[in-house]
């Protein structure tokens, strides 16, 4: 009945992770991806079309399987974090992060009294009381990533990445893009500056730096910058990309799809 987070370890000691977006929301689609050798899985409820259940039902598949589940939660509301907590969901990626004071309300939402606000209950988490210590090793257990996202994240970014319980901060290209007055334009030179600005100082706080990007010349340069966790896929655009080519093999009228490009970062 032990249980450990080998993905927050794995990010305390600097160790590299590479993961995938899980945008499907379907367990027989992330056990698939699960199978395929990256350290952590992205199971996505703020824009994938998941809920508390489905996200269950995923955190079962994956379960048998040596990749680390990380859930992003729809928004950094105490209650669903308690929520996906619960239901055994042990490292949470809360996005729209702005400022430290949100960070630290964060903290407290995933820490049980006195040190938090998290409610008590026996359920999936505890192995549904079968943990007799899990309340008492909860807080090691739980890895807390904050998405910092828009302008004014990275004018607080100091100031969050100063709170203690915090396990890493991971940049939103695409949310920050549109912020900084580059909507769509990930590639623009204020938008990368901006990132890697971000990235340095992630570092020197000691905390861990995490990026999405399907950029493979992009996600090296971010790994070699210092990032930790970097998800360098998404398994919708892998989808789709691999259906609409091999149509096109075939079928030579065809023209090119529209949407997101291969090479592009989200």
């Amino acid at each position: 009945m032990m249980i450990e987070n080998r993905f927050k370890r794995a990010l305390a000691v600097g160790k590299t992770q590479i993961g995938l977006w899980a945008g499907l929301a379907d367990p027989f689609a992330i056990e698939i991806v699960a199978t395929a050798g990256y350290d952590w899985v992205l199971i996505d409820a703020e824009h994938g079309p998941n809920d508390l259940r489905s996200v269950l039902t995923q955190l079962q598949a994956v379960a048998a399987y040596s990749v680390e589940p990380v859930v992003r939660v729809p928004a950094g509301d105490p209650v669903l974090i308690k929520q996906y907590l619960d239901t055994g969901a042990h490292s949470l990626l809360v996005p729209m992060v702005e400022s430290g004071q949100q960070a630290q309300q964060l903290v407290a939402a995933t820490r049980y009294a006195p040190r938090g606000i998290r409610g008590v209950a026996s359920a999936r988490a505890s192995r549904w009381g079968a943990i007799p210590d899990y309340f008492s090793r909860a807080s090691n257990l739980v890895c807390l990533l904050l998405q910092v996202e828009t302008a004014k994240g990275l004018e607080n970014l100091d100031d969050i990445l100063a709170v203690e319980g915090v396990d890493g901060v991971f940049i939103g290209p695409s949310d920050l893009s549109a912020s900084l007055g580059h909507l769509g334009d990930l590639g623009h030179a204020d938008v990368v500056s901006a990132i890697e600005s971000a990235i340095a100082r992630i570092i020197r706080s000691g905390k861990a730096a995490g990026i999405l990007t399907s950029d493979h010349a992009l996600a090296r340069r971010y790994l070699e910058l210092g990032v930790t966790f970097c998800a360098v896929g998404i398994d919708t655009i892998l989808l789709a990309e691999a259906t609409r080519a091999l149509a096109r093999m075939f079928k030579e009228d065809l023209p090119d799809p529209p949407g997101p490009k291969p090479g592009a970062t989200y």
